[in-house]
């Protein structure tokens, strides 16, 4: 997933403030399962939901007003019961900016684990 940094993604030294990369990638997530015939609202609409139990993020070099950045997604593992997203995002002149990982847990509409449906397993295996 290609991504932009505008103004708003960044503080005062121009550089992309450390919390809008969960936002980044959030929207690589988002662009993963859509590949895949799967969105997010289509699940919600399911009773099917995520939850994040973990999420860890390597700073390596700053995201600077302008830049563009490319999220590489992927599935690191997966069980009956959650996804391991994993992320590596670089500028445009492919130096590393990031490593991140993503755990998350599939809940119901009660916020209960649930195990993850069959549509969504056989989605990560393509």
């Amino acid at each position: 997933m290609k991504r932009r940094i505008y103004y708003y993604d960044t503080d005062c030294s121009g550089a992309v403030y450390h919390a809008n990369y969960l936002k980044f990638l959030e929207e690589a997530r988002s662009e993963y399962l859509e590949a895949r015939d799967l969105t997010v609202k289509g699940l919600l609409d399911k009773g099917v939901g995520f939850a994040v139990r973990r999420q860890e993020v390597e700073y390596k070099l700053p995201a600077m007003y302008g830049d563009t950045l490319d999220i590489e997604t992927s599935v690191k593992e997966y069980t009956p019961y959650r996804i391991v997203f994993s992320y590596k995002i670089s500028n445009q002149n492919a130096k590393l900016v990031a490593r991140a990982e993503t755990d998350l847990v599939c809940v119901g509409r009660d916020l209960k684990l649930l195990e993850l449906p069959d549509e969504i397993k056989a989605a990560l295996r393509r």
